[in-house]
């Protein structure tokens, strides 16, 4: 099958912060290299290191990146609602760096979905019609429930599950997706046997693609581009295909890319 995908979870190199990543980090083209190599027409990318410690200077270094290839990358930047100003800088994050969504990372940035501090920081989202994306899989924090309850609060704010609930809680990731309605999925991470029953039991029209690319110490990302080649041989036809990878998350998107 020939299908473009729209990869919705990637991320630039880990800079500063991640130290369990020794490799040599990679340019944004060795990273439409590697989009190339998996056969991935464009990108969401998200900061790496802006998840252990989310300042401006992070979100900065994500717009940079992306700004090497416009058409093929799309950035979603990071604040921790926790930090003073977090409301501000979402703002400029929309309003100045022309990022198009939010990534919360609630288990490494020790925030709960239920904390209040995150509606203003939603409010900003909605108001420039953008996205937030979630890690989740990984509790206390990051359940699909958790998530879920956010979501509601902000009915007009399309909210993905970043990781469709990792290996132990994507069947709570389905019966809250099923019951939240704007609330998506992404498959990354997900073994095959989880994945076939997350697009057979979801929304169709809900159901994203991500490879988790940037995690690898290896500039050519060779466990993203298996994860990219992998859900070709799942038994899902080619039309829910086609959605999955690239009809859904570039109707999500706006249209993009072109």
């Amino acid at each position: 099958m020939d299908i473009p995908i729209v990869d919705f979870h990637t991320h630039t190199p880990a800079w500063d912060h991640a130290s369990w990543l020794a490799g040599t980090a990679f340019t944004p083209a060795d990273f439409t290299a590697f989009l190339d190599s998996a056969g991935i027409r464009a990108a969401v990318v998200l900061s790496h290191d802006g998840l252990f410690h989310a300042t401006p200077e992070a979100n900065d270094r994500l717009a940079e990146f992306v700004a090497a290839d416009p058409d093929r990358m799309v950035a979603f930047g990071t604040v921790n609602a926790r930090y003073p100003g977090a409301v501000e800088e979402m703002e400029r994050c929309f309003g100045t760096l022309g990022i198009r969504g939010l990534k919360i990372h609630p288990w490494l940035q020790g925030v709960s979905m239920h904390e209040p501090s995150l509606d203003p920081i939603a409010e900003v989202v909605a108001a420039h019609g953008g996205i937030v994306l979630c890690h989740d899989g990984t509790p206390p924090y990051a359940t699909a429930t958790q998530i879920a309850a956010f979501a509601r609060r902000h009915p007009t704010v399309p909210v993905v599950l970043g990781h469709a609930g990792l290996h132990d809680t994507w069947r709570e990731a389905i019966a809250a997706v099923t019951e939240t309605a704007n609330l998506y999925i992404c498959l990354c991470g997900v073994p095959p046997y989880a994945g076939r029953q997350i697009i057979e039991r979801c929304p169709t029209d809900r159901v994203l693609f991500g490879s988790d690319a940037g995690l690898s110490d290896q500039v050519g990302q060779a466990y993203a581009v298996a994860r990219a080649h992998e859900i070709t041989r799942w038994g899902v036809d080619e039309a829910t295909l086609r959605r999955v990878l690239y009809d859904n998350p570039r109707d999500l998107l706006g249209g993009w890319p072109q």
